[in-house]
């Protein structure tokens, strides 16, 4: 209910800042619920009904069939799919030959790892794979929630050397150099996603869209009906209605991607205490500095794997590393309710005095 509370506040966001009408386009909206775990949104402006049903449906089966690709808890083999798990399970003990878009998923993923100062790490999945089960356990069983043991979590961090994930261009095959060694997508997947659709529709027909896909918000070309960008709206972690004063901020962009990693929407409570899922990979706990850290970029997919790095380092470690990097933004939310913006940031702000008009 949460995600669906989010997308109706997304769209409500979209509507109250749209012009009157009298654009040449049309505007149009739809909705998906079967993939990566989240509500994904698409509005477009498009000539007719006709043109956006056909790239709504283009999305949507992209979107599904990616959530296949990087799924890490089943298998899709009945359907010819080599999936995360599949890899998981077989990469051990021979080369695997893989979907293009999944080599070229872990491909992205091993080359930023660097830049993303070795705290995004796809080959974290044995100790993520820990976390999920205990709160998966937790959430079945709120009364007998507990942590995972620490001495566990550090057995399966031994096994998260991302040189040990050998890819081989050529054949287009996976290995695991590490038998124990196990991938985890889950901080790039969906930005990752989610930029190959937008490239999609930005060479289409229908290039003024805005796709909302849980904490990624990606724009194409700014909206047809008289405005100059789109408003993407900064949530409340602790937001509960479906209003305005569910954000934070709003932020006025186009042909940008907007990605938010927070704690607010997967976690769980043991003795009383939130344990979300971004995992520090030098504490093998749920990072503390923040509420939320949203990253804005061009790209969706690296934006999605540097809004966990920056998620999970201290405060000034983590502006240093942003405004290190050319063309990136971001905003912190602290839990004390107080925020932090990045020049870049306030420029295309409601704060900073910025509007789609």
């Amino acid at each position: 209910m949460k995600k669906l509370a989010a997308t109706l506040l997304f769209t409500l966001l979209c509507v109250l800042l749209a012009l009157p009408a009298g654009a040449a386009m049309n505007r149009y909206s739809a909705v998906y619920m079967d993939t990566f775990d989240t509500v994904i949104q698409l509005i477009g402006y498009a000539e007719d009904e006709a043109t956006f049903d056909k790239w709504s449906t283009a999305m949507h089966e992209g979107y599904q069939h990616m959530h296949k690709l990087f799924d890490t808890y089943n298998s899709y083999e009945d359907e010819g799919i080599v999936s995360v798990y599949t890899l998981n399970e077989r990469a051990a003990q021979e080369p695997v030959a893989v979907d293009p878009i999944l080599f070229s998923l872990l491909t992205f993923s091993k080359a930023q790892y660097a830049l993303c100062q070795q705290q995004t790490n796809v080959a974290m999945g044995s100790v993520l794979s820990i976390w999920h089960e205990y709160r998966e356990a937790g959430l079945d069983n709120p009364a007998a929630a507990s942590l995972p043991p620490m001495e566990a979590l550090e057995a399966a961090n031994a096994h998260a050397n991302i040189d040990d994930l050998v890819l081989d261009a050529e054949n287009m095959t996976v290995f695991f150099a590490d038998p124990e060694m196990k991938l985890d997508v889950g901080a790039v997947a969906k930005g990752y996603a989610t930029e190959i659709v937008a490239k999609m529709l930005l060479d289409s027909d229908m290039p003024s869209f805005i796709i909302s896909a849980g904490g990624n918000v990606r724009c194409g070309n700014p909206p047809e009906d008289g405005r100059s960008a789109w408003g993407v709206g900064i949530q409340d972690p602790d937001g509960q209605t479906l209003g305005l004063g569910d954000y934070v901020e709003t932020l006025f962009l186009s042909n940008m991607s907007v990605v938010t990693s927070g704690d607010y929407q997967r976690y769980y409570v043991v003795d009383g205490e939130r344990y979300h899922h971004l995992i520090d990979p030098d504490t093998l706990m749920p990072g503390d500095s923040f509420r939320s850290v949203s990253i804005i970029t061009e790209d969706s997919g690296l934006g999605d794997m540097l809004s966990t790095a920056a998620f999970l380092m201290p405060y000034e470690q983590s502006r240093a590393f942003i405004e290190s990097l050319d063309g990136v933004e971001a905003i912190w939310l602290f839990p004390d309710g107080t925020k932090e913006m990045t020049d870049g940031a306030l420029a295309v702000s409601k704060t900073g005095g910025a509007t789609n008009q």
